[in-house]
């Protein structure tokens, strides 16, 4: 009768790895646990970044307006979307104010360069949410302020066409596909607020 070895033999050099069975005495090989491990860390680190910058207040954060386009169909509230050029993720229309606009303006402005609509605007902001920005290895934060835009004319053609996608939705399609849920919940504010009553005042539409 022959003579077996015992299966925990087989099981110590199973866990002593690679290296000790081809005869490397041991030495730590880099390999892909290692760089599992380097992803590991830095996505640790982007998110301990983020958590940080997202707590910022006063000077450091930067205010930014978009508008919220908006139009009734059937006296259905529907939304206008539109892709970032960074991401590829659903937002609304956004920007830096432009100096010498107000606030609301800017974000009209926005609203025609970056989704191709124009229309009446309330001067008043819905609401805000906070973005990120990655500037080198920084993380600055990004408070936006939301107009909403009733939306009066859509444009065949516009600035940066060739640059993102625009999409009309209606409210559960907005929350679903909207990279933020602040921004989802602006939208479900503008939707209970216009929809039962109609419209809101709004200032003159901006040229």
């Amino acid at each position: 009768m022959g003579h077996s070895r015992p299966a925990g033999r087989y099981r110590g050099l199973a866990i002593a790895g690679a290296g000790r069975l081809a005869g490397t005495s041991g030495r730590r090989s880099y390999g892909p646990p290692d760089q599992e491990r380097s992803v590991a860390l830095q996505h640790i680190f982007h998110i301990w970044r983020d958590r940080l910058a997202l707590r910022q207040r006063g000077d450091s954060v930067t205010r930014q307006s978009g508008a919220i386009p908006y139009t009734l169909v059937d006296g259905r509230v529907v939304f206008l979307i539109i892709t970032s050029r960074r991401t590829g993720r659903w937002i609304f229309p956004k920007g830096s104010v432009i100096e010498g606009m107000t606030p609301w303006d800017s974000a009209v402005h926005e609203a025609f360069e970056e989704a191709g609509v124009e229309g009446q605007v309330e001067t008043k902001p819905l609401g805000a949410y906070r973005t990120l920005k990655t500037v080198g290895i920084r993380r600055i934060a990004i408070d936006v302020d939301l107009y909403p835009l009733r939306v009066v004319r859509q444009f065949d053609e516009w600035p940066e066409k060739h640059s993102r996608h625009r999409h009309w939705v209606i409210l559960p399609d907005a929350k679903r596909l909207l990279s933020d849920a602040r921004m989802a919940d602006l939208a479900a504010m503008l939707d209970q607020r216009v929809a039962p009553q109609g419209q809101p005042a709004m200032a003159p539409m901006s040229q």
